[in-house]
């Protein structure tokens, strides 16, 4: 996908534990080479210093207000008469449509243990957001509409880290669908680390999904 000069990009890493966003923008386009200026930090107002082969997840909105996320790493600099930072750019297929970043729903099977009343139970995602999970059920659940558990969450990265989220939740509902049941999940309080462990996780597997499709075709 070819990025308009002056398109701003908000870069997020994804090697580290610690939340930061930075703002920059396109200043030019070479093949699967992008070169931005220096970011900066969104909180300190700062240049931030990117080094070379450090990973981050880009997003930008196009012209007809649609977000995009993308997979990205820092090549190198250039200088010149405005110094900039090589970043990598994935092929267009690569690039994944976000309506709503932090609420991107993937349906994909993850491990999840419930707490409820001092006794634990394990089950098995039907999908996942930011915002809440639905859980499959095999029989009738101890908990009801309305009740709230402790949630422990596995999230596998395609990089071989495991990471556990833990977060209070209310069950919104138990429902049937096609001759299955279902519990539909409402995270509370999620800390922000945890819930950017989970946007990364859900743009991981919407890539996968992605890919997998294109390889059918």
């Amino acid at each position: 996908m070819e990025l308009k000069i002056g398109t701003p990009l908000t870069l997020e890493p994804t090697y580290t534990d610690r939340v930061e966003f930075f703002h920059c923008k396109v200043v030019e386009q070479d093949g699967n080479i992008l070169f931005i200026d220096y970011p900066i930090n969104t909180v300190t107002k700062k240049t931030a210093f990117l080094v070379d082969g450090a990973q981050f997840r880009a997003t930008f909105i196009t012209g007809d207000k649609i977000t995009y996320a993308f997979n990205t790493e820092v090549l190198g600099r250039k200088m010149g008469n405005i110094p900039t930072i090589m970043l990598s750019c994935p092929p267009e297929e690569e690039f994944v449509k976000i309506q709503r970043r932090e609420f991107v729903r993937v349906s994909t099977p993850v491990d999840v243990s419930v707490e409820f009343k001092n006794n634990y139970y394990q089950f098995i995602t039907e999908d996942i957001s930011a915002g809440g999970i639905a859980l499959i059920l095999k029989s009738d659940p101890p908990f009801k509409d309305g009740d709230q558990i402790l949630l422990t969450i596995v999230l596998p990265f395609s990089n071989g880290d495991i990471q556990y989220v833990k977060t209070e939740a209310t069950v919104i509902r138990i429902f049937e669908k096609d001759n299955r049941k279902f519990a539909s999940i409402q995270f509370v309080d999620t800390d922000d680390i945890d819930k950017q462990y989970i946007v990364r996780f859900c743009f991981e597997r919407q890539l996968m999904i992605r890919r997998k499709i294109d390889a059918i075709r």
